[in-house]
């Protein structure tokens, strides 16, 4: 059971420069005494203001998350249900880390999904990385405890479900998916690859197992990894493909998608014809899970066309 404390993240989050901001309000949310709110919302960089008040009355769990991401797709879901089933004890906000950089730069999220709490303002871990719905629930007990010897013992007002009203059922997981999620919950992401493989053999054109792929690849290879120690290294080798490779990676997992294309679009530039090859193909690679569609791959991609010809 992971150990949750206020303590283990003194240092590692700065929110100050959001919380003075003035309160816009978050999507769907409304202050307390206002009246019936959802149990989940999505927070801004302009509405985290309020976010950061609410956590005065009821505890906030943030989770992290982005659209190119596979693993946050399948944890998200399992969030959002335990985080219902408490009633309004607790409020979830969501936060794209693509579209509101100053929140993923203030919590210093290195690697997503990265689901952190919210008690009287103060930030508390809870967990980083797809993790199984019983760990779920045992951390959401434990953040519970926690609020209440904080004195933060508030609930939302989420009001009566209407007549008939039923929350839509998740559609069953193809079962190379579940495999590969299964193998992502027990941290074995060699075994979760080879599931993802699989199933673009049957179908290359199944974008989730694409992302999917994509993504616990990338999960595979800065698991190891130091930020510190990859930066230093890249700033002491600025051709060295290898150690520039793994702070792009480091960079993409922690939602800095331009700087870790930038990153490697200038490395390709400065190369030899002869030793770009891998560079163009790990381009080629997140550009992939990203998204083809994606305004920065587009971007990214314009100005690779440019070095090429």
């Amino acid at each position: 059971m992971t150990d949750i404390s206020p303590a283990a993240l003194r240092g590692a989050v700065d929110l100050s420069s959001l919380r003075n901001r003035p309160a816009t309000p978050a999507a769907g949310a409304q202050s307390p005494a206002s009246g019936a709110m959802d149990i989940v919302v999505d927070a801004t960089d302009e509405s985290f203001g309020q976010i950061l008040e609410l956590s005065r009355t009821v505890p906030v769990v943030v989770d992290l998350w982005a659209e190119w991401c596979g693993p946050c797709k399948q944890l998200s879901p399992i969030i959002e249900k335990v985080a219902r089933e408490l009633g309004g004890k607790v409020l979830l906000a969501k936060v794209d880390v693509d579209a509101n950089p100053q929140l993923a730069q203030g919590f210093r999220a290195q690697s997503i999904p990265m689901v952190v709490a919210l008690i009287a303002g103060q930030p508390v871990p809870m967990f980083t990385g797809a993790v199984p719905e019983q760990q779920v629930r045992e951390v959401f007990a434990q953040l519970l405890q926690l609020a209440a010897q904080n004195g933060v013992t508030g609930s939302l007002d989420v009001g009566e479900p209407q007549q008939g009203e039923q929350t839509p059922e998740e559609p069953p997981m193809p079962p190379l998916h579940a495999e590969a999620f299964a193998a992502i919950e027990n941290g074995d992401y060699a075994a979760a690859i080879v599931a993802y493989e699989k199933a673009l053999a049957e179908n290359p054109r199944d974008e989730d197992a694409i992302a999917g792929l994509g993504q616990v690849r990338l999960l595979d290879r800065v698991q190891n990894l130091d930020l510190q120690d990859a930066r230093a290294a890249a700033a002491a080798g600025p051709l060295n493909i290898q150690a520039q490779f793994d702070v792009a990676d480091l960079d993409l997992a922690g939602g800095h998608v331009e700087d870790a294309f930038g990153r490697l679009l200038d490395l390709f530039a400065q190369l030899s014809s002869d030793e770009r090859t891998p560079v163009r193909e790990r381009l080629l690679e997140l550009f992939g899970l990203i998204g083809v569609s994606d305004p920065r791959v587009i971007s990214a991609r314009n100005r690779l066309s440019s070095l090429l010809f």
